[in-house]
């Protein structure tokens, strides 16, 4: 049977990530496409039906779809269309708070649809090798996540727009950290009784620090009103610590990632790239440390956005197994539960440091 996709939102992600690969799919049809601005819509060359409101999507015309809009609109159209009765595929950042999570289950309870999340990281072959072996280093006591760019910060205006974007390095980048933590941390739901976090914005108003890798249409210089960096510490209520770093920018050479899980037993540490960045060192590691030795787990080397074709590969299951309802918006309200605490401890500590300073 093939499912029959429509794509909301043509913009970069749409254009490179999904809709090529829903194009190039078996068992999918891209039966219609959807964007607000005309200017858009007459780009697209593909043969599926242009359409210029999400409203406009016929129970007919599909079984599944694929929202990529900016942020600011993801809880409006996915919720309408979970209303009517639409399955649906969102891609992160799920919604902007917790207020939008709950709107998002009613949505998804009185259409009796289901919605899945874009959850890359978790796709990914070395981030499933990590938590494989994670199993072996005994009880997790803390985890690190880092993911530093050397020169990253998104050139789309509403990217860094608070406004549109709901926050910057944080919600971009941190959202596939936590994302991709909550299953090393153990089963169930995760819950954080202490969160401290701090944002830095020395590199989002640099023109040099922008992203290279996209290929937008030339836009004007809008400044900045999200951060670039942020620096966490969360402890959870059993009492595992968690470090997190994310940054569009830094003064690195390359963009990397890596992911640490200390146990009692041993240490599990990967090594990578997430993203499309081609600046980057090439492969992933990943290797167990016990006792003073540390070993290198075999990887196969996975072709830059392979985590996407397996998304992909996996939506027809997801969408048949109806203990998926739910799920992606109680994971969801966590991360994002994660991320308001985050930046309401980062406005304390920016407000007891400007009153020590006046």
């Amino acid at each position: 049977m093939t499912l029959r996709v429509a794509m909301v939102g043509l913009g970069w992600a749409a254009r490179t990530i999904w809709l090529p690969r829903l194009t190039a799919h078996p068992g999918m049809k891209v039966t219609a496409v959807v964007d607000t601005d005309a200017k858009t819509r007459a780009s697209y060359t593909g043969s599926a039906l242009v359409l210029s409101d999400p409203s406009q999507i016929g129970r007919e015309m599909a079984d599944l779809v694929v929202v990529a809009v900016p942020n600011h609109a993801h809880t409006p159209v996915a919720g309408a269309l979970l209303r009517r009765g639409f399955p649906v595929f969102l891609e992160k950042p799920v919604c902007l708070s917790t207020a939008e999570a709950d709107e998002l289950a009613q949505a998804e309870r009185a259409g009796g649809a289901v919605l899945i999340a874009g959850s890359a990281a978790r796709y990914r072959e070395d981030v499933r090798a990590l938590e494989r072996v994670s199993a072996s280093v005994g009880e997790v006591r803390h985890v690190s996540l880092a993911w530093v760019r050397a020169r990253g910060v998104p050139g789309t205006p509403w990217f860094t727009e608070h406004g549109k974007a709901g926050g910057g390095a944080l919600v971009d980048l941190g959202w596939h950290l936590l994302d991709m933590a909550l299953p090393l941390l153990g089963p169930g739901t995760v819950e954080f009784g202490q969160v401290s976090g701090i944002t830095g914005h020395d590199f989002v108003n640099r023109g040099h620090a922008k992203a290279v890798w996209r290929q937008e249409d030339e836009l004007p210089e809008v400044p900045a009103t999200v951060e670039d960096t942020v620096r966490a510490f969360l402890i959870t209520a059993d009492g595992i610590s968690v470090a997190l770093h994310a940054s569009w920018a830094s003064h690195a050479e390359y963009d990397r990632t890596s992911v640490e899980v200390h146990g009692s037993a041993g240490t599990a540490a990967l090594g990578c790239t997430f993203g499309f960045s081609p600046n980057r060192l090439n492969g992933s590691t990943l290797t167990v440390s016990r006792d003073g030795q540390t070993s290198a787990v075999p990887l196969d080397e996975q072709a830059i956005g392979a985590e996407y074709d397996r998304q992909v590969d996996a939506l027809p299951v997801l969408l048949a197994d109806p203990t998926q309802r739910g799920k992606a918006i109680d994971a969801a309200r966590t991360t994002i539960g994660v991320i308001e605490r985050i930046y309401e401890s980062a406005r304390d500590a920016k407000g007891r440091v400007a009153c020590l300073v006046t």
